[in-house]
């Protein structure tokens, strides 16, 4: 951004300061008769300059999330409540059919020891488990990062390689196609088995199914959420005793049952 466009968000930072700080005086001038409504200033998707998150419409991207500069997001990827994405000094890329489970962050690296910039790439059908950190790494198509895993700058994930909760990977380290990595700092397990790596792909896909019934529940307006709660209400199981002495055959209305493709998620 040249000196110009520069001064033209300072100015438009200044108005929008200036508006907060003219509220704030007439509540002050009203007294006890003022009504102060609080607002959130948190924004799910963030511009820095003029680095601007690019995600695909059929990304979910939880209420609480953030994604800030320089982020892309793929096709049906979802990113998940209290995520941070922050690609301020460099750029985060995000494949499709991705995950990035609760609390998790991702950063990059502007400059280290090694002297590196390094930006964070994810590829597409990844999953990254909640808490994680991904600080300038890369991780490669279907590959798996368990919960509270740390991967450093320079990290490199292959396909298909599984990196264990909680385990600390440090810089520069390479995680060969196939294998377990866990422990701190990290060192090989062992291999992974077909199951394991169908369950990857699995993992990845019902990720991908359930993204979709948050977005749709995220997007309901309020009457049809009370409307919802009034029908849980009422077709609330009971147990059979209760139920068999008031003769009462209770069913599960179609609008609670879930989708056949639903499945719950496998940490």
């Amino acid at each position: 951004m040249g000196t110009l466009g520069r001064a033209i968000y300072s100015v438009g930072f200044w108005i929008r300061e200036t508006g907060q700080a003219l509220d704030r005086l007439g509540c002050r001038l009203q007294g006890n008769y003022y009504f102060q409504e609080q607002l959130s200033r948190h924004r799910t998707l963030m511009n820095i300059y003029d680095k601007a998150p690019v995600v695909d419409k059929s990304a979910f991207v939880a209420p609480s999330a953030s994604i800030i500069g320089d982020v892309q997001v793929g096709c049906g990827s979802s990113i998940w409540y209290g995520c941070v994405l922050r690609g301020d000094v460099n750029s985060i890329s995000v494949g499709s059919g991705t995950n990035i489970q609760d609390n998790s962050l991702v950063h990059v690296a502007k400059s280290n020891l090694s002297g590196e910039v390094l930006p964070t790439i994810i590829g597409d059908n990844v999953t990254i488990g909640h808490s994680a950190v991904l600080h300038g790494c890369t991780v490669e198509n279907e590959a798996f990062v368990g919960t509270g895993a740390t991967l450093l700058d320079g990290v490199v994930v292959e396909k298909h390689a599984m990196i264990a909760a909680g385990a600390l990977v440090r810089q520069n380290t390479k995680i060969p196609a196939g294998e377990v990595w866990g422990g701190n700092p990290a060192k090989f397990l062992r291999k992974l088995t077909d199951e394991e790596v169908a369950f990857i792909s699995e993992s990845a896909s019902n990720y991908c199914n359930l993204a979709q019934v948050h977005a749709t529940e995220n997007v309901k307006p309020f009457d049809e959420i009370e409307f919802e709660k009034a029908l849980r209400k009422k077709y609330a199981k009971r147990d059979e005793e209760y139920d068999s002495m008031l003769g009462v055959v209770r069913e599960t209305p179609p609008e609670l049952i879930l989708p056949d493709n639903i499945k719950a998620p496998v940490k």
